[in-house]
């Protein structure tokens, strides 16, 4: 933490707890200004909304993912999901992460144009083949040109496959691959999306869509 003036955590993704954060900084400026939002929407800046057991997690947390052993287990787990698409060619980023594995929906799904937002798409196309959730982290999620109102297309369209700490097996691992690969031999078979409904804020948390004819 030395090297940064700041940084938001949030606990649900290592710290093996069920809802929780943080935020640190060294300015007092930035801590005085965010402890009060944290009055205002979350609750007094000794507990932030959190129950005293969620706050005690967090510190349990913090300590148990720190320890070799479940490091070990946490990234291979990883790793093993990864590697298992990357040895038949399905498109991820890499090098591999630590909680979880991205894949590269412009490659994987190349004749869909942008407009017909590939990331959803094939997350979409996950869920209905194997009732696996995952995480659109693309277009959708940018969001529009707050001055021109024109959709934004960075430069990833990607789907994010996180995986809970201490809940899966290297079986389920092996069940969301053989999902993926199934749906990647038969990439050109799938069909682009279209958003019916859009709200005015966080459109990749409630947005709609409709699948578009072959």
């Amino acid at each position: 933490m030395s090297y940064t003036d700041g940084c938001i955590y949030s606990a649900k993704k290592d710290c093996i707890v069920n809802m929780g954060g943080f935020l640190a900084t060294h300015s007092k400026d930035i801590f005085d200004y965010t402890r009060g939002m944290v009055v205002l929407f979350e609750g007094l800046h000794t507990y932030g909304g959190m129950a005293g057991r969620d706050m005690e997690a967090v510190a349990r947390g913090l300590w148990e993912g720190a320890q070799y052993e479940y490091l070990k287990y946490r990234i291979n787990q990883v790793r093993y999901l990864g590697e298992l698409l990357n040895n038949v060619g399905v498109p991820i980023v890499k090098p591999i992460g630590s909680h979880g594995v991205f894949l590269d929906a412009l490659k994987f799904l190349p004749h869909l144009p942008r407009d017909q937002w590939p990331a959803q798409t094939l997350a979409a196309a996950i869920y209905e083949d194997s009732a696996v959730r995952t995480m659109e982290r693309g277009a959708v999620s940018k969001g529009r040109d707050k001055d021109t109102g024109e959709n934004i297309f960075p430069n990833l369209e990607l789907v994010r496959l996180t995986i809970p700490r201490r809940v899966y097996t290297n079986t389920h691992m092996e069940y969301t691959a053989e999902s993926i690969i199934s749906l990647y031999k038969k990439r050109d078979t799938i069909t682009g999306l279209k958003m019916v409904f859009e709200p005015k804020h966080l459109r990749f948390f409630q947005a709609r869509f409709e699948r578009l004819n072959p």
